[in-house]
């Protein structure tokens, strides 16, 4: 199934080691926060079902044999253990599977899913023109994945309750990402979510505003 209007969903490392309560209390974040946006993240998986938009998932493998030498070293450094291990329950899908036919494509101790073999090839197969993130972390992979998605010419839309950061303040990485991705910040209560972008054409006829002081959270489309 190709993605409605060009767009497709992508649910990032939606896993047991960075969803569940353990994953809260080992990095130190609020289980309320990262439970509601996993929570969210599988809700709008079956709303893009319903709605027939195509959803893509990616997920993460980190046993210490896909790890290069810097991540390897890191690891030693600050004493983490590898996640997502082959075959463990960590690196199982959480509140959600993959349906039958939908696309998992697979990062080997990487953040950036263009960095999975076929990822990208997959897309452009398909005439995708726009990813809408859903998943964790913020920051991190979906960050990663985000910018080089912006790079490589597809649009970017980051839903801002199915995400949740693991470093950085929420309000400085989704600014970050609308500033330099040109990323739509949005939810999934947005009725025009799956929607296509404004061509080009249209956009360059609209005068360019940029806004001062910090910036909200908004399901309009703005530039980078």
């Amino acid at each position: 199934m190709s993605g409605a209007g060009g767009v497709v969903l992508v649910v990032v490392d939606l896993q047991n080691d960075f969803c569940d309560a353990s994953a809260a209390a080992r990095h130190g974040s609020d289980p309320g926060v990262l439970a509601d946006a996993a929570g969210a993240a599988a809700g709008v998986v079956e709303q893009a079902r319903a709605a027939g938009v195509e959803v893509v998932f990616v997920r993460f493998l980190g046993d210490v044999a896909h790890q290069g030498p810097s991540w390897r070293r890191r690891d030693g450094v600050l004493g983490k253990r590898a996640k997502c291990v082959t075959g463990s329950r960590g690196a199982e899908f959480h509140g959600v599977v993959p349906a039958a036919g939908e696309a998992v494509f697979t990062k080997y101790a990487c953040f950036d899913a263009f960095l999975a073999e076929g990822f990208e090839r997959y897309l452009r197969e398909r005439g995708v023109v726009r990813l809408v993130f859903a998943g964790v972390f913020t920051d991190v992979c979906v960050d990663s994945t985000a910018r080089t998605a912006f790079q490589k010419g597809f649009e970017v839309s980051v839903l801002t309750d199915c995400t949740t950061p693991l470093h950085l303040p929420e309000p400085v990485i989704l600014s970050f990402m609308r500033r330099v991705y040109g990323a739509r910040l949005t939810t999934r209560a947005d009725p025009e979510l799956w929607a296509v972008r404004p061509s080009t054409e249209e956009e360059s006829s609209q005068p360019s505003v940029r806004p001062a002081g910090p910036v909200p959270v908004t399901s309009e489309w703005t530039r980078g």
